[in-house]
């Protein structure tokens, strides 16, 4: 089953975090990336930009309209994903535990499945 690993950091506590303790981390997120990928469990894993990079789109009575930045004041923002093949969700956990982000961030594991297959 696949399991679509949600990082969710906190907004005003990640600013604080100096860059060269976020380029340690991710070295170490590339190394156990890898080591996921290499037994097949990982199957992607994209970091996002800030929310200030992002464009919300809402259609409302037809028209379309483009927002700059998260729709909502946010206390949390999405920083990344991590898709992951696992037998349940125990066995998630186990792989999530392992992820170096956990120092920085809360991750949501969520069972995921494909729309043409149902639940």
């Amino acid at each position: 089953m696949k399991y679509l690993c949600q990082v969710w950091f906190d907004t005003e506590k990640s600013k604080l975090v100096p860059q060269k303790e976020w380029d340690v981390l991710t070295q170490e997120c590339i190394v156990n990336d890898d080591h996921w990928r290499d037994r097949g469990v990982l199957q992607a894993a994209l970091a996002l930009q800030a929310p200030e990079a992002a464009v919300t789109l809402s259609v409302r009575q037809g028209v379309t309209t483009a927002t700059d930045g998260p729709f909502a004041e946010i206390k949390e923002h999405l920083g990344g994903f991590v898709l992951i093949e696992a037998a349940n969700m125990e066995e998630a956990k186990t792989v999530v535990s392992t992820f170096p982000i956990l120092k920085y961030a809360s991750v949501e594991i969520r069972p995921a499945y494909s729309i043409k297959d149902g639940r």
